[in-house]
């Protein structure tokens, strides 16, 4: 969990830092800014806009139950966060399994994608998978 949470962690601090500098300077308004800029774009680059994580067993368990695809992701990744805010609020009904929590899940993501961990990875509940799928493909399925 801590290695999902270190960029946002950083960011955040350097827009602490930086604000601080300008409040040092007496420019309130300036460092308002910054920090909000800079807690904001550490919120998008989170894990925290993410659907809660499964475990790839458990994905893969429910996926078969139900008939909906297992999305495999990483924090940090700007096609994963593309794909999640395309999708809106249709993300929550798929599985997202994060590749850096799950090991099962890194290695589930380099047997489709040529021993490569890319994601985004989505897994169908027959065991047919697409890299980098477009979103609406992706909207389709659910």
């Amino acid at each position: 969990m801590v290695r999902g949470l270190l960029l946002p962690l950083l960011l955040t601090a350097a827009g602490a830092s930086g604000a601080a500098g300008l409040l040092a300077d007496g420019n309130t308004v300036a460092a308002a800014a910054v920090l909000l800029a800079f807690v904001a774009f550490a919120t998008v680059n989170s894990p925290l806009v993410f659907p809660a994580h499964l475990g790839a067993k458990e994905a893969r368990h429910r996926s078969a139950a139900d008939g909906r695809p297992v999305i495999y992701w990483r924090p940090g990744c700007h096609y994963c966060r593309r794909l999640r805010f395309r999708l809106g609020r249709d993300a929550r009904r798929a599985h997202w399994v994060d590749i850096w929590r799950d090991p099962a899940a890194a290695a589930a993501v380099r047997a489709v994608a040529d021993g490569n961990e890319t994601v985004p990875t989505v897994v169908l509940p027959d065991g047919r998978a697409r890299v980098n799928p477009d979103a609406e493909w992706v909207r389709g399925l659910l």
